[in-house]
């Protein structure tokens, strides 16, 4: 049946099975569907609702479940936890339409025995809600923390080693809320003051980010891929801490920048509208599909200085010739970008550990491809020390022909965390940005 609950469920059980991407996955779901706005508007809702409270959610049900978490079907369970989630955060759902829509939801995806269990696991939610308070912060303070959060105790422990446990809760709750939608004005086509007029003029409403040059923040924007602005080619969306990330690589007009790991290609157009797109952006990705991505972006926004093409960033087929700026923004857990992407919070821990000796492989690698007295950037849109500041030291350490090159940011940027001058890690807290880290070194002149 076509309608906001069956698209939610649909898409939910992708992610959940087939471990697919949050956006990705509801954009094909809803784009295969025939439903309104206020539909699209609702599943959208659940959909993200459920994702970004899957471990509050589970805990809700197992105080009123007779069944184990883990011996519901994946179907049912989604169904439940889009109930609770109803039933718990949306006022605007009377509590027994929630109720019956997910008996209904049950009955309609092959699940009709189990309708009676649903019906009695909610219903009972609705009658003692108490029931489901959170654990004794004192007697349980992380588990406390993880129902509260809905973050897995193991991500808490490590954020409250790595920074502490002030700004661990800061984080924790930062990721409560929607994140700020920003874009990068294409400087080649357009001034930042006569985007925002044409913005304006599209009802999407825009101001201009102070401190960053070029840089505006979006709200209200609809799907931006409607935007007359946006095909056009006058900016594309990025968020702050990638700008930034650019801005620490100080690209010039007629330079040579390659960006090793660059898909989707968001930080090599906004390199190559600092060089005016005048020079050579090389941005290279292994896999076919994304270079394609990158080749689109690009030819939307007229920037020819980006050439896009096939290479693997650990053992490529051909050399190249050094270049003057290189970014390694290297494969990372996300942990920074949990806003944007609930499920991220749920990887199995074991999967962050192989990811340190990959990255600083792949940095080792980049290194080579700087020229003398160029400029090489590491970054990734974590936060998790192993893969950010501990990978900058090992390379620092194992390089003598590179040195540390001071990250300086504006104003705004202050540090939070105590780091060598050439580290800066962004905190969504702190600095309105995701979680990002950047650590940058100048090799020496021969």
């Amino acid at each position: 049946m076509n309608n906001a609950r069956s698209a939610a469920l649909s898409a939910l059980l992708h992610v959940d099975v087939d471990e697919g991407y949050s956006n990705i996955v509801l954009d094909k779901t809803l784009a295969s569907l025939s439903l309104d706005a206020r539909d699209k508007a609702l599943a959208a809702a659940i959909f993200y609702g459920v994702l970004e409270r899957r471990i509050t959610l589970d805990y809700v049900i197992s105080r009123f479940s007779s069944v184990s978490i883990d011996k519901i079907s994946p179907t049912v369970l989604e169904i439940l936890r889009m109930g609770a989630y109803q039933i718990l955060y949306m006022e605007k759902i009377p509590q027994s339409a929630a109720v019956n829509e997910s008996v209904t939801l049950a009955k309609e995806n092959h699940a009709g025995r189990a309708s009676g269990f649903v019906n009695a696991v909610l219903r009972s939610l609705t009658r003692r809600p108490e029931k489901a308070a959170p654990p004794d912060e004192t007697a349980q303070p992380l588990l406390s923390l993880s129902v509260k959060y809905s973050f897995p105790e193991w991500l808490i422990s490590l954020w409250q080693k790595a920074y502490g446990k002030e700004c661990t809760l800061s984080l924790l709750e930062s990721c409560v809320d929607r994140p700020p939608v920003f874009a990068r004005v294409n400087n080649t086509l357009i001034s930042e003051e006569n985007l925002l007029e044409r913005l304006a003029g599209e009802e999407i409403s825009a101001r201009a980010v102070p401190w960053l040059k070029n840089a505006v923040e979006l709200e209200n924007t609809g799907a931006v891929g409607d935007s007359l602005s946006f095909r056009d080619g006058l900016f594309h969306i990025q968020d702050l801490s990638s700008q930034l990330c650019c801005a620490v690589l100080s690209p010039v007009p007629g330079c040579r920048l390659i960006d090793v790991c660059a898909a989707p290609g968001g930080k090599s157009f906004t390199l190559a509208e600092m060089m005016e797109n005048r020079g050579e952006l090389l941005a290279f990705d292994q896999y076919k599909g994304k270079v394609r991505l990158i080749r689109q972006g690009a030819r939307r926004l007229k920037l020819s200085a980006v050439q896009a093409e096939m290479r693997d960033a650990l053992n490529p087929a051909r050399e190249l010739e050094p270049a003057d700026r290189v970014l390694c923004d290297a494969p990372c857990s996300g942990l920074g970008i949990i806003r944007r992407k609930p499920e991220i919070r749920y990887k199995n821990p074991s999967a962050l550990d192989s990811l340190p000796d990959l990255q600083y492989r792949i940095l080792c690698k980049s290194s080579e491809l700087v020229k003398s007295g160029g400029i090489l950037v590491y970054s990734t849109c974590t936060l998790n020390p192993k893969e950010n500041g501990e990978v900058a030291e090992k390379f620092a350490e194992h390089h003598g022909d590179f040195l540390p090159q001071p990250v300086s940011l504006p104003a705004p940027m202050i540090r939070v965390l105590r780091e060598p001058e050439n580290q800066f890690t962004m905190m969504p807290h702190a600095h309105g940005t995701d979680g990002f880290f950047v650590a940058a070194f100048r090799k020496k002149q021969e």
